[in-house]
């Protein structure tokens, strides 16, 4: 397939007119610092989705910990931001290879369980971090992290998002990436088409556990201060309600509802504890009246709304 196709070169204009006009509108002003704000939430958060659905949504592991993995690329980051000084780009690449190991160890003693009991020990494992954060006084314990450079601005959300999503969905569309989906269609009929199980699980947690170590890391040295609380168990479940409100095993359904769930957070804010109400009845209609989420399992590749066949060949 021809890179400089037609088709890739419309969108890579449109990629670099969004990041222009981005940059044009926060230098300006016109875009303040609150605006700013959620657009890095925003970002942050597609990030998160859009790594986890290829965990959940696509290979069909239901894990409830990668917050976890959030974790310690926000840890590694402040680490090696403040304390070492080093280049942001080391410690977002240093953020995601911590994490995308600690995905491995994990993945490789857990993911024979499945269903519920994968669930409970991802949940267990991100108790462990956020434990472990706790009690290391050389990140800050129970205070937490302080004086965190503050580096991550519209330039590296912007890229960091543009580049996970590219990534992602290239490796769905791969060989591999099919590979994950007829684990999630019927893990029995895969093993037996010579499909290495173990093998392409504990890959999909791998990636995805790198790409949430890079958003932690943007996490971290954005807001300067981090503590072991902001990743525990409600975080990894608010990253899970948007893979679902927005579509399990799409990629725009991660897009759509980071962005959904994002704005809507925000505005709903200024109410109170009614807020919480509300949140969760907006949740619950959309579960009632639609169940695949918001975009269903429409597919980024052609931009319109397509069912994904999903074959459970070793070989597409």
């Amino acid at each position: 397939m021809k890179i400089f196709n037609k088709r890739n070169i419309i969108i890579t204009i449109a990629l670099i007119a969004t990041y222009i006009l981005g940059k044009v509108l926060i230098d300006t002003g016109i875009i303040d610092s609150y605006l700013q704000l959620n657009i890095i939430l925003i970002g942050i958060n597609i990030i998160l989705a859009v790594s986890l659905n290829l965990i959940t949504g696509f290979t069909g592991q239901f894990t409830l910990g990668h917050a976890a993995f959030m974790a310690i690329g926000a840890y590694t980051s402040a680490i090696i931001t403040a304390k070492f000084n080093l280049p942001f780009i080391v410690a977002i690449l240093g953020a995601g290879l911590m994490a995308s190991i600690a995905g491995v160890l994990i993945g490789i003693p857990t993911l024979r369980l499945k269903g519920d009991y994968l669930a409970i020990a991802t949940l267990g494992f991100g108790e462990i971090i956020r434990i472990l954060a706790l009690n290391i006084d050389y990140i800050g314990g129970a205070i937490g992290f302080n004086d965190i450079p503050q580096y991550t601005n519209w330039t590296w959300i912007f890229v960091m998002v543009v580049f996970t999503v590219i990534l992602i969905n290239n490796f769905i569309h791969s060989y591999h990436g099919r590979a994950c989906i007829s684990i999630k269609e019927n893990e029995i009929a895969a093993e037996a088409m010579g499909v290495n199980t173990t093998h392409y699980k504990v890959l999909a947690f791998a990636i995805g556990a790198f790409f949430a170590g890079i958003a932690g890391s943007l996490y971290a040295n954005y807001f300067y201060f981090i503590k072991p609380d902001s990743f525990g168990f409600m975080k990894s479940v608010d990253i899970l309600v948007i893979v679902v409100f927005g579509g399990m095993g799409s990629i725009p359904g991660s897009i759509v509802g980071a962005i959904a769930l994002t704005v809507i957070s925000t505005f709903l804010q200024s109410i109170g504890d009614l807020r919480m109400v509300i949140y969760a009845v907006i949740l619950f209609l959309i579960m009632v009246y639609k169940p695949t989420g918001l975009m269903g399992k429409t597919e980024l590749k052609f931009l319109k709304k397509k069912e994904v066949k999903h074959n459970v060949s070793a070989k597409g």
